[in-house]
């Protein structure tokens, strides 16, 4: 290799700083821009000296990072929303075309800086450690690219603990700093990362910090009830299966879970076990009186423990309608009504976040009272219980919102997001003659 002597060194460098002068010179606007984006990342490496990125855990875990990703099963509903079973894969947690549509109406109806952050504290953990910078992430998520990661490796596993306050939920604590947080007794070292166990990675209670709906008391380890005595939501929710979280190892010794987090992975303990059948499950029961002019009385809504037949992990935007029809000898419809639960977006995190439609473990009373035609029997009453994923927008706060889309392609999107998860979808049903 030839070597410059000093002089042709000194001289090659005011040749560079010459046309960097220029440049800058000839192309100011480009240069700033430059700059811009520089000042951006800042804030995006504060956040990611502690919430580090989940691509570098994938260099030991690789098996666990492509379940949460949803490498490893890419089904078509994946691919184009990041949906599985009806939910968001938490690897998409920010990326999802459905996140990003929800979040852009819910703007539109002028949420305070305090409850934008609420919104972003369980999709972005790291918010609650790095407030300053959520009204940064709400800007990226807009615009289709975010930069930092919502849920991923670092936001769970620097969950120290729980615990119930007057901003909860979520309820989780993060413990800012290098230590590691997991299931094993006997974390092994390594020179990446210490670790520590921490008995809340086998408690509902850790789970419920966020989908605070499914459960009775987000406060307690185990779930209620005799049933399902010693179940807890990893159980189902993270298939369980034997090897090593370091997938380099190759070890057989220990007993770990899929971080695909999906719905119910293994439908075949719900096919062998019929308890926890009976607590899944959805029942509808129907208090009746009839009279010559009316049907009157209470729908009963029962569920067990787990109400995960309410489908999705989201604990705000779920909607249930409970449609109740009278009907004649002949099956004509005589008088149907249908009563809806769940929040408008101008309603959402404004103030205490209600119970769901049904907790576990709970029966919902639904009074209700159907005036007949004159001249009309009625000799049956139906009621369905239907639900959908997101509220229905308001035309005028769908147009809002569409509005502030950019291209056709992405109004095409929005609108296909409303049409399929605004759909109600049957959940249970229930029929009593007269």
């Amino acid at each position: 290799m030839l070597r410059r002597r000093p002089g042709h060194r000194i001289a090659a460098g005011f040749l560079l700083l010459f046309m960097m002068g220029a440049i800058g010179l000839s192309q100011g606007p480009a240069i700033a821009q430059k700059s811009d984006v520089k000042a951006s990342s800042d804030w995006v490496e504060e956040i990611e000296k502690i919430f580090i990125r989940s691509e570098d855990c994938k260099q030991c875990h690789d098996r666990h990072y492509e379940e949460w990703k949803g490498v490893r099963e890419q089904t078509p509903d994946l691919k184009t929303f990041g949906r599985v079973d009806a939910a968001l894969l938490h690897g998409t947690s920010l990326e999802s075309p459905v996140f990003r549509t929800v979040l852009g109406v819910w703007l539109q109806t002028n949420p305070t800086t305090d409850e934008r952050r609420r919104c972003l504290s369980c999709h972005v953990p790291s918010t609650t450690v790095f407030p300053q910078h959520a009204e940064k992430i709400v800007a990226q998520v807009l615009s289709g690219k975010p930069q930092v990661e919502g849920i991923g490796c670092a936001s769970c596993h620097l969950i120290k603990k729980v615990e119930q306050t007057e901003n909860s939920p979520p309820s989780f604590k993060i413990e800012p700093g290098k230590m590691i947080y997991g299931p094993y007794a006997d974390p092994e070292e390594n020179l990446v990362h210490p670790a520590a166990q921490s008995d809340l990675f086998r408690g509902a209670n850790y789970c419920a910090s966020c989908h605070f709906d499914k459960v009775k008391d987000v406060t307690q380890k185990d779930l209620a009830g005799e049933i399902l005595q010693g179940t807890v939501c990893q159980d189902c929710h993270m298939e369980p299966s034997t090897g090593s979280s370091t997938s380099r190892r190759g070890s057989m010794t220990r007993a770990i879970g899929r971080h695909w987090f999906r719905g119910v992975v293994i439908p075949g303990t719900l096919l062998k076990n019929r308890n926890l059948q009976a607590e899944w499950m959805p029942r509808v029961d129907l208090e009746t009186t009839k009279s010559a002019s009316a049907v009157e009385g209470t729908a009963l809504v029962k569920i067990g423990s787990l109400p995960h037949s309410f489908p999705d992990g989201d604990p705000v935007l779920k909607q249930f309608y409970l449609v109740l029809t009278a009907k004649d000898a002949q099956g004509k419809v005589l008088k149907e009504e249908t009563k809806q639960f769940g929040l408008p977006y101008d309603k959402i995190l404004r103030g205490p976040i209600p119970d769901p439609f049904i907790k576990g473990g709970h029966t919902r009373k639904v009074p209700f009272s159907l005036a007949l035609p004159a001249g009309t029997t009625a000799a049956s009453i139906e009621a369905v219980l239907n639900y959908a994923l997101i509220p229905t927008p308001e035309p005028a706060l769908k147009e809002k919102y569409l509005a502030t889309l950019a291209t056709d392609k992405e109004r095409e999107l929005a609108r296909k997001i409303f049409d399929e998860y605004t759909q109600p979808r049957l959940l249970t049903y229930r029929a009593k003659n007269f």
